[in-house]
């Protein structure tokens, strides 16, 4: 009788192939991580991308990706903000400017020092004199409601019209210069007609060594109001480069000459002051006219009350009211 062979010992795997190889790290979840920190927006979405792979193959990295997403999510909106900030504070810059109502006539020589010698330049016509004046609207509306004036080419003839400002102290004849500033002339003659002057009250006066003037035009008398558009300079700033430095330099603009008030190139709108001393300024407000001998008697006798808090620079002790302004 044969004997049945002993059972074979069992096997217990030993030798190469042994156990499971360890769960690699899914590729995508390190380049949410990374990718966060260089590019936001491709942290969500490879981290997005991570998680579905790895929910369908079991693999690590699941913290990986999720920290690609709380990175990516937070700078992301970081940057929006930024960049939301950054546009706010430029619309407020622009707007400041714009609405300003280009109210700053003052010299950078401020209260001290002589005059300058060198006065206004010789008139030479530029070549697009009158060719095509443009009123872009401003960011604000107008602070009183008003037509913009006729663009395009408007005349040069006549050389001169005549206005006269009625005032509550007394008339202020005016010769406007149409031959040297025709843009601004149709601005001002469009709003004198429209009647945007009636009323208004001139809301500053400048009595310092270097600058005596007499500051109109503003319908709220704050010193920010305007029609709602604005448009270039003309003389004297039209006969420098505007790359010339002289340009920043004073010159006189000289007693009994009417000008534009501004914030800067560009600027211009409803406000215009009366020179009623002979006066420091850079040549980049618009003589746009002159003021006769009898309106410069109303306006001495303004300047000669002063400033009402006894400075040099704010508003008339004595109030000037502009009943309007009708042309000859």
């Amino acid at each position: 009788m044969s004997v049945p062979p002993p059972p074979h010992p069992p096997y217990y795997g030993y030798g190469y192939g042994y156990g499971q190889p360890p769960p690699r790290t899914n590729g995508m979840a390190i380049a949410a991580l990374v990718g966060a920190f260089i590019v936001p927006p491709l942290g969500i979405v490879f981290g997005h991308v991570s998680l579905a792979q790895i929910r369908r193959t079991r693999e690590e990295g699941r913290p990986l990706a999720l920290a690609g997403l709380v990175v990516g999510y937070a700078l992301t909106v970081l940057g929006i903000l930024a960049v939301v900030v950054a546009v706010v504070l430029a619309v407020v810059a622009v707007r400041a400017i714009d609405e300003s109502g280009g109210v700053d006539p003052r010299s950078p020589l401020g209260t001290a020092g002589a005059l300058p010698t060198e006065t206004l330049p010789d008139f030479a016509p530029p070549a697009s004199l009158g060719g095509n004046c443009q009123y872009p609207a401003t960011t604000e509306p107008g602070s009183t409601p008003a037509r913009t004036p006729r663009a395009g080419r408007v005349p040069t003839a006549p050389a001169t019209v005549q206005a006269t400002m009625a005032t509550d102290d007394g008339a202020i004849g005016l010769d406007l210069d149409n031959q040297k500033a025709p843009c601004t002339v149709n601005s001002f003659v469009s709003l004198a007609q429209q009647g945007y002057f009636d009323g208004t009250r001139c809301h500053r006066l400048t009595t310092s060594r270097a600058l005596g003037v007499l500051q109109c035009g503003d319908p709220t008398a704050t010193g920010r109001g305007g029609p709602g558009y604005r448009f270039p300079n003309e003389y004297p700033t039209n006969q420098y480069r505007m790359s010339d430095p002289a340009l920043q330099r004073p010159i006189r603009y000289p007693r009994g000459t009417l000008a534009m008030a501004n914030a800067g190139p560009g600027t211009n709108g409803s406000q215009f002051f009366l020179v009623y001393r002979d006066s420091a300024l850079p040549p980049t407000y618009t003589a746009f006219g002159r003021i006769d001998e009898t309106g410069l008697a109303v306006v001495d006798d303004v300047a000669a009350e002063g400033v009402a808090d006894g400075g040099d620079d704010g508003t008339p002790r004595r109030a000037l009211v502009i009943d309007s302004i009708r042309l000859e």
